[in-house]
């Protein structure tokens, strides 16, 4: 029932397999050697060799969604982190008891009814994600390895005294800055003629068209499936069959029929789930964003989501051109002109101050220069946003005394020219409130560091020899 995986993405499973996925990747770079010879190896990992069979059953295994050709190097940075980690467990002994593997699923809340543990919960969750108890219980042993591993790697470091006050400082320290708002500098710049409007859209009309998703949509509350307000095992059972029929290749409208569920909703949205015919919005952006994933390779899907339950049936694509005079484009025009001119501009002053040819004299002259005022602005600490975001504060905490800096937001709609003028150092008393939370941080950013070094032990640990021309042929299986 590979349908039934779409459904537990907030789930333990769900956690299990991201953990499989991801953490394998932290460590691992692609560094191996190019080799040829039997085709059938795909990667030999110290003399240990792995078949293409094995790299394709992982891929598999691991993909929530539609591979293609070009994600398949990544899935063996993947495969290969997942087998060195492996490695790693076996030589370090690290084991898991039955009893203590027992322990951690009745732990587990999706398991508990009432604060407890409940074996029908735990069948229920087998169940809906088509999970035998053997694997599952194999997939949460497997992770629970890797975290005692990450456990022994970096636990039981106390960072000194002197690496908490540094945190603390990074975070708490005064800056006192000098400030020219460069949209104020750039305004008589940022006035368009309708020829530049026109000439914009013309050389970036794929910018301005939109894909727009065709699909039938039914919500299934216990109401509408078995005419009652509560999520009773019979409800459960209705959602099983319809997702077994699903399975089987029926599509919504037998659904429909046979259990009598009355009217299907129809959209055309986009991917934020505006209406093409404008309605208003019916459907939450994260229902949004797992209807957008589905094609016509598997066009009928029954999605869980915040503990509610949908049929839905994908249609079309449609790829709508705009035009220039629609209002929403012109406002997108004018906005994208803007973004690009004050990158221009923000760049010529950046290559300036990079090649020290813009001081703090500079600085002073093109305030007068544009009649703008200097605004003197003292920052107590990065968390003090009451005239700039924190995203900009935390740029301005990335750079020394007595620097000339330019900082804007991610979209270029705020725009600051800066010059540090003086920094003020803070530091934190061991019988402070706060110093627990420092001494977390200050932990963190050493065992951040050390796991960098591990990456670069296990890089230098184990010799990789990577077959291109077996990789090519997993690659071609999905083209």
């Amino acid at each position: 029932m590979l349908g039934s995986i779409r459904k537990f993405s907030g789930t333990i499973a769900a956690k299990i397999l991201l953990g499989i996925i991801i953490i394998p990747f932290v460590f691992w770079g692609m560094g191996g050697t190019i080799r040829g010879g039997n085709k059938n190896i795909v990667v030999i990992i110290d003399k240990e060799k792995y078949s293409i069979q094995q790299f394709s059953e992982f891929i598999k295994r691991s993909a929530v969604e539609k591979v293609k050709a070009e994600h398949v190097e990544k899935y063996l940075a993947t495969f290969i982190g997942e087998k060195m980690i492996e490695k790693e467990i076996e030589n370090y002994g690290i084991e898991l008891s039955d009893s203590s593997l027992k322990k951690i699923i009745m732990l587990q809340k999706e398991f508990k009814r009432d604060n407890k543990f409940s074996r029908t919960e735990y069948e229920k969750f087998l169940i809906k994600n088509n999970l035998s108890a053997v694997n599952f219980e194999k997939l949460l042993a497997k992770e629970e390895k890797r975290k005692q591993l990450l456990d022994f790697i970096g636990g039981g470091i106390s960072p000194p005294n002197f690496l908490v006050n540094s945190a603390y400082n990074k975070i708490n320290q005064t800056r006192h800055i000098e400030l020219i708002n460069l949209n104020d500098a750039f305004e008589n710049q940022l006035n368009f003629s309708e020829n530049e409007i026109q000439k914009y859209f013309e050389d970036n009309k794929e910018r301005y068209s939109k894909i727009y998703k065709s699909f039938k949509f039914l919500e299934l509350s216990p109401k509408k499936l078995i005419d009652s307000d509560e999520y009773t095992d019979l409800f459960f059972k209705k959602i099983d069959e319809i997702d077994d029929l699903i399975i089987g290749g029926d599509n919504i409208d037998f659904i429909v029929t046979k259990f009598n569920l009355g009217d299907i909703d129809n959209f055309a949205i986009d991917a934020l789930g505006n209406n093409l015919n404008l309605e208003s919005k019916k459907i939450s952006l994260n229902l949004v964003n797992e209807i957008f994933k589905l094609n016509e390779t598997q066009p009928t899907v029954l999605i869980e989501l915040e503990n509610k339950y949908f049929i839905v049936e994908f249609v079309k694509t449609e790829n709508i051109q705009k035009k220039a005079s629609d209002t929403s484009v012109r406002k997108e025009i004018l906005s994208d002109l803007g973004r690009e001119t004050k990158s221009k501009l923000t760049a010529e002053i950046i290559d300036k101050i990079n090649k020290k040819n813009f001081n703090k004299l500079d600085f002073d002259k093109l305030s007068k220069d544009k009649n703008i005022n200097i605004k003197k602005i003292v920052l107590k600490n990065q968390n003090d946003d009451k005239v700039l975001k924190k995203g900009i504060i935390s740029q301005i905490y990335s750079f020394a005394e007595k620097r000339i800096i330019i900082v804007n937001d991610l979209g270029l709609s705020e725009n600051y020219l800066i010059f540090i003028d003086k920094v003020e150092n803070a530091t934190i008393k061991n019988n402070s409130d706060e110093y627990e939370k420092y001494l977390r941080l200050a932990r963190m950013k050493m065992v951040n560091d050390l796991f960098n070094t591990y990456d670069n032990y296990l890089n230098s640990k184990y010799k990789i020899d990577i077959n291109y021309q077996s990789l090519d042929i997993v690659k071609s299986y999905f083209n």
